[in-house]
């Protein structure tokens, strides 16, 4: 899509990726989303479970990334989001199919974000007995 992929070195980073689009360097976040009624939708926190405040249990990314890259199986598309369209501190949501009470306004559609698709193919079935050379010809 154009975009030069760099991925941080060290752990405990706050993003997963780094894009050049060839002017300026954007820090990335990935996550999964799931369709859900017509929406894919997905987290826009980490969260810690083994915090004992429930107040630090959850962190957002402001500040700390410029996108939400987003995979959803269920539509195979991955969709680059700018972190300053998404309204929540803790969810986002892209609508895939219209809503079903006519609501135009306010939404944020799948399409508007798309960068691309997924197909994901099961492997072949490879017999355990094979030897290596038979794996490297």
């Amino acid at each position: 899509m154009g975009y030069a992929v760099y991925i941080p070195f060290g752990e405990n980073t706050r993003s997963d990726y780094v894009i050049d689009d060839g002017t300026s360097l954007s820090r990335v976040q990935c996550k999964t989303g799931r369709l859900r009624k017509g929406v894919v939708v997905f987290k826009t926190c980490s969260s810690y479970a083994h915090h004992s405040n429930p107040a630090s249990a959850a962190r957002d990314y402001l500040g700390e990334v410029e996108f939400f890259a987003v995979y959803c199986p269920e539509t195979s598309g991955v969709y680059l989001i700018p972190i300053e369209d998404i309204a929540s501190r803790w969810t986002g949501a892209l609508r895939v199919e219209p809503a079903r009470n006519g609501q135009r306004r306010r939404i944020r559609h799948a399409y508007d974000y798309v960068i691309g698709h997924v197909a994901i193919h099961a492997p072949e079935s490879r017999s355990p007995l094979r030897r290596v050379d038979q794996l490297v010809s």
